[in-house]
Order: structure tokens, then C-alpha cells, then sequence
């Protein structure tokens, strides 16, 4: 299970003259996430994806703390990357081979040390996800939906216990996040994941909004996108403050 408590995040940023100051990414967030699906939406720059990359150690918590299946990130990087499978937006920031093959025999070196084994193996992953037919085939000759596929093969290689996806669908056409949605929908892991389609956030059993790095709301997906929906409307820009019947927000 996922667990966040008074989780903030700040980093240091310099201004003209050279002059230091804080800059608040996450203030405050305590929420506990068991559930199957978790949604987390949001404005851009408002916190979701510094949220996210808190659950594998990609960056850690300036106060408070993270817990990932009993596992702090900030302290055993390596043991919660072996539980958290992390999708990133772009798949050519993630995609570091030539081939999909290629890259999956590299997820899978540490635990195959048998060339032949391993790459089999990483035929096997790709056929599962229905992309055995590009195995062979230059990562820049797929499909945006076909890389962001073999993204998320890479990640389901090494077998984690949870996937987290960073806005997964953000560069793909209708046809291409129609078949990524599906994929990452259908997993037996567990799946957070942040999102700018308010119909892909939906499909949570839960979802988070976080506004200028503050938890706004914490419940059921349709009432969280309500929600969000009621911010972006009145132009807020701020908000610590659940609506009626948001959840575990802290003093809501």
C-alpha cells in the first residue's frame, strides 16, 4: 500500500543576483492508497508529477514521509524501484536501446543472466503485451501508442507490485490512448497514475486533485473531477480546501 504522510517537497531555486530562495512543490499531503486504480489530476505545475516520483526515490520528501508497501523510498531507493514500476510521458526519455527487444534484455540483465534465456524471455514479455511483431523492428519506426506500449513492457519486465504512470496518454492520438488506457487499465498491479483526460481519470476507483502543491480533494473519482472541474472554472488558483465530502484532506 502507498502512504503519505505530511509529505512536503521543496527545492531551492535562484533569482536575479544570484539570490537563493524555496520553492514549495508539495505542501502537507497525507493520504493512504490501497485501492486498485488511483487517478491524480490536476493544472500543470500544480504537483502531480513531483508527487509521483516521490514513490520510487526519483526525488525525496523534504518533510514527512512515504511509505511504499512498508518500504521508504528515501531510504531504500533500490528496494522500492524493485516495487514501483514508473511509466514516464515521453517514451523516448525512458526507451534507451534500439530495439523494443533490446531494451526489455536490459530490464531483464540483473535477473537473466543467460543471454539466450533472457532474450526469449523478453520475446515472451512482448507477445504478452501484443507487440511481438515490432520486437525487431527501430524504436523510432513504432507508433507513439506502440512506443509508450513498450514503455510500459519494460516496466512490467521486472515484475513490480505497482505501476506509476506520468500523464501516459498526453502525447498520443484518440486511437493510440484508447489502446494505452486499456493496457494500463487491465494491469494486475496495482496503478497510480496522473492525467490530464478527465474520461481516463474516471475509470479510478479513487482520485487525488492537487492544486499549488496542496491534497484539494480525496475521493471517489467522479466527485474529485467534479471538483477539479468547479476549480478550473472559478480561475482558483490556490486551494487547500476540500469541498463538501471530500476525503482525508487534512483540516477539510
Amino acid at each position: 500500500m502507498i502512504e503519505l504522510h505530511d509529505v512536503s517537497v521543496a527545492v531551492p531555486v535562484w533569482g536575479d543576483g544570484g539570490r537563493q530562495r524555496t520553492k514549495q512543490l508539495l505542501t502537507g499531503v497525507t493520504a493512504s492508497l490501497p485501492e486498485q486504480r488511483v487517478a491524480v489530476v490536476g493544472a500543470n505545475g500544480s504537483g502531480k508529477s513531483t508527487l509521483l516520483r516521490l514513490l520510487n526515490g526519483l526525488i525525496t520528501a523534504s518533510a514527512g514521509r512515504v511509505l511504499v508497501d512498508g518500504i521508504d523510498p528515501a531510504r531504500d531507493g533500490k528496494g522500492a524501484r524493485q516495487r514501483v514500476g514508473f511509466v514516464f510521458t515521453d517514451p523516448l526519455s525512458q526507451l534507451v536501446m534500439s530495439t523494443p527487444a533490446d531494451d526489455i534484455e536490459l530490464s531483464l540483465r540483473k535477473r537473466i543472466r543467460d543471454r539466450k534465456e533472457r532474450a526469449a524471455r523478453a520475446q515472451a514479455v512482448l507477445d504478452e503485451r501484443g507487440l511481438g511483431d515490432v520486437a525487431h523492428q527501430s524504436i523510432y519506426d513504432l507508433s507513439g501508442g506502440e512506443r509508450q506500449l513498450v514503455s510500459l513492457a519494460t516496466v512490467l519486465a521486472i515484475e513490480p507490485a505497482i505501476v506509476v504512470a506520468d500523464e501516459p496518454t498526453t502525447l498520443l492520438d484518440l486511437r493510440n490512448r484508447m489502446d494505452v488506457c486499456e493496457a494500463l487499465l487491465g494491469l494486475p498491479q496495482q496503478l497510480l497514475y496522473a492525467t490530464h483526460d478527465l474520461d481516463f481519470a474516471a475509470q479510478a476507483d479513487r482520485a487525488l486533485v492537487i492544486q499549488e502543491g496542496r491534497l484539494s480533494f480525496d475521493g471517489p473519482a467522479a466527485e474529485a473531477i467534479s471538483h477539479y472541474r468547479g476549480l478550473m472554472a472559478s480561475g482558483t488558483r490556490a486551494s487547500g480546501r476540500g469541498a463538501p465530502g471530500a476525503k482525508a484532506v487534512g483540516g477539510a
